[in-house]
C-alpha cells in the first residue's frame, strides 16, 4: 500500500491537495498571529516558523510513509492541514493526524468533510483494514473530536514521547476499522448533513 500524491474534493466544506513548498506563505499568514501555535501539547505551525513546520512535514512524506494535506474553504482559502502518517503497507494500516484548523474554520463541518474524504480515500482507495487517530492525553480538544468521527479508544501509551520542554506526553490512540467504516460515513454524511 502505498500512499501517492492525490486531490480529495469535497462537496460542502472543503477541498484538499497535497503539501508543497508553494503553500508557505499560505500557511506562514494563518500562523502569523501565533494562536495556532499557543496550545504546547500541538504539532500546528508557530508564528515565525511555518517554514520550519512545512519542511518537517515534506521530510517524512513520501509514498511509503505519508502525505500531508492542506485543507482549503470552498472559497480558496488555506484553512488548516491534516496528514496521513505512519504508513503501514503490509498490515493495511495508517495514521490520520497532525491535523490544525484555522480558528474560523473550528466547531463548522470543516473537520467532518475533511476526515470523511481521508478516510474514504484510505479504506475505499487504498484497501485500508484499519485507520489510527493519535492525541496528547491532555489534548480533550482533539480527543472529543477524535470521538466525534466514530473512532474507539484503542489505549493509552504511557510516556510514549519525550517533549522538548521536558515533559512526557500520554498518547491516546483511536481507531476505525474497515468493518465499521460504513456505519462512521453515514454519521459523518448525517453531520454534514445538519451543518449545511
Amino acid at each position: 500500500m502505498l500512499v501517492e500524491p492525490v486531490a480529495l474534493t469535497g462537496q460542502r466544506w472543503v477541498n484538499l491537495e497535497p503539501l508543497g513548498r508553494e503553500h508557505l506563505p499560505e500557511i506562514d499568514a494563518v500562523a502569523a498571529d501565533g494562536e495556532l501555535g499557543g496550545l504546547w501539547f500541538t504539532g500546528a505551525p508557530k508564528a515565525g516558523s511555518a517554514a520550519q513546520w512545512v519542511d518537517a512535514r515534506l521530510t517524512v512524506q513520501s509514498p511509503a510513509t505519508g502525505l500531508t494535506f492542506v485543507v482549503r474553504d470552498m472559497g480558496g482559502t488555506l484553512i488548516g492541514s491534516s496528514s496521513y502518517l505512519n504508513v503501514d503497507g503490509p498490515n493495511r494500516r495508517l495514521e490520520i493526524g497532525h491535523t490544525w484548523y484555522a480558528a474560523p474554520a473550528r466547531r463548522t463541518g470543516v473537520n467532518a468533510e475533511t476526515k470523511l474524504l481521508m478516510l474514504g480515500h484510505a479504506f475505499d482507495e487504498l484497501g485500508c483494514v484499519a485507520v489510527e487517530f493519535r492525541t496528547h492525553f491532555f489534548n480533550a480538544a482533539s480527543r472529543a473530536a477524535i470521538e466525534r468521527l466514530g473512532a474507539k479508544l484503542d489505549g493509552v501509551l504511557r510516556s510514549h514521547q519525550l517533549l522538548p520542554d521536558g515533559s512526557r506526553r500520554d498518547t491516546m490512540v483511536y481507531s476505525i476499522l474497515d468493518i465499521e467504516w460504513p456505519a462512521v460515513r453515514s454519521n459523518l454524511l448525517f453531520r454534514l448533513d445538519r451543518n449545511g
